[in-house]
C-alpha cells in the first residue's frame, strides 16, 4: 500500500516515515519516484573503502539514507572529511572520515581499529579501491602485476581479516565486495583487472562457505556501466582506441545495454544497501551484477 510524500520539514518527513515502516507501509515519493523501504540498517555500523566519491560514495549515501552510522576511508583527508560532513547533515546520522591506503596493510588495520574505538562495533564492512590501471599483457611489466595484486587483491583479503574478529563476536554481519563486470567477461585492455577482481570473487565464494557458521554472509556486488569518473575515463581511452569521438562511443556502448543507458551511483548503492541489509540474509557467496543486463553470460 502506498502513502503520498509531501513536502515537511526534515525532522516531520523522518517521524512519518519511521511511523509507516513500523506499520508495514512503503511510502511513495512523488519528488523521488522510488519505494522507501526500511532494509533494517538504521544505527548498524558499516565501513566503506574508497567512499569520498563514485561507487563508494553511492553506497556510504544509500546507508545513510536507511539510517545506518558509516565509517568512510579514502586516501585523501580534504575529500574523505567532506564526504562523511555531506552525509551527517544531510542525513541525520554519525559519519566519519578517515585517511586510508589500501595498498598499505597498516592503515587498513589503522582504519578498522579506530572505527572499533568511535563506533563501538561493526555490523558490515563494503570492500573497495580504484581499479589498477589500464593495459594490455604487454605492456604489464612485474612492477604493474605486483601494484595491481596489492591494490586489488592484497586489500580485500586485509580489510575483511581485519573485520572478522568483530564480526564474529557478534555472529553476525555482511560483507560486500565491488568488483567489476571483468569477473564475468574480460575487458579489452583490462587485464590486470581482469585477473586479480576475478581472484576476489573466488576469495568471496569460497569465504561464504568457510564464515556462514558465523552467520557473516559475503557477497560480490558487480557494476556494468555506471556514469563514474573512472568509467568517463575508460570511456576516453577506448574512444581514443578505436578512433571515435566520446560521444560516439558512449551511443555505441548504449546501444549494447538493453535498458538503452548506463546506471546511476544511486542505483548502484541501493543494490549494496541492500545485500548489507537483514533483507538479504538469506544470500551469500554470490554476485549480484548490477549493469542495465549488459552481460550476455548466464
Amino acid at each position: 500500500m502506498f502513502r503520498p510524500l509531501e513536502h515537511k520539514p526534515e525532522e516531520i518527513r523522518r517521524y512519518l516515515l519511521s511511523r509507516l515502516a513500523a506499520k508495514g507501509l512503503e511510502v511513495y515519493s512523488y519528488q523521488r519516484r522510488d519505494v522507501l523501504m526500511d532494509l533494517g540498517l538504521r544505527d548498524k555500523v558499516i565501513l566503506v573503502a574508497a567512499a569520498s566519491k563514485g561507487l563508494g560514495y553511492g553506497i556510504a549515501e544509500a546507508l545513510a539514507r536507511e539510517g545506518a552510522r558509516v565509517s568512510l576511508a579514502s586516501r585523501t583527508e580534504a575529500e574523505i572529511q567532506a564526504a562523511a560532513e555531506s552525509l551527517g547533515e544531510g542525513y541525520d546520522i554519525e559519519a566519519r572520515g578517515y585517511v586510508m591506503d589500501v595498498t598499505r596493510p597498516e592503515s587498513i588495520r589503522d582504519w578498522i581499529a579506530a572505527s572499533i574505538r568511535d563506533f563501538g562495533r561493526i555490523d558490515g564492512l563494503v570492500v573497495n579501491a580504484g581499479g589498477p590501471p589500464a593495459g594490455g599483457f604487454e605492456s604489464c611489466d612485474d612492477g604493474a602485476w605486483e601494484s595491481a595484486f596489492q591494490l586489488t587483491l592484497m586489500s580485500a583479503v586485509r580489510m575483511i581479516r581485519g573485520v572478522l574478529p568483530e564480526l564474529q563476536k557478534r555472529g553476525s554481519g555482511s560483507i560486500v565486495t565491488i568488483t567489476s563486470s571483468s569477473i564475468k567477461e574480460p575487458i579489452e585492455s583490462l587485464i590486470l583487472s581482469n585477473v586479480f577482481r576475478s581472484g576476489v570473487a573466488s576469495l568471496v565464494k569460497s569465504l561464504a562457505n568457510e564464515l556462514a557458521r558465523y552467520g557473516i554472509r559475503v557477497n560480490n556486488l558487480v557494476p556494468g556501466k555506471i556514469d563514474t569518473d573512472r568509467v568517463q575515463h575508460l570511456d576516453r581511452l577506448a574512444a581514443e582506441r578505436h578512433q571515435l569521438s566520446l560521444e560516439e562511443l558512449r551511443a555505441a556502448q548504449e546501444r549494447a545495454i538493453p535498458l538503452g543507458r548506463y546506471g546511476t551511483v544511486e542505483e548502484f548503492g541501493a543494490a549494496a544497501a541492500f545485500l548489507l541489509s537483514e533483507a538479504a540474509r538469506y544470500i551469500t557467496g554470490t554476485s549480484v551484477v548490477v549493469d542495465g543486463g549488459k552481460i550476455r553470460s548466464i
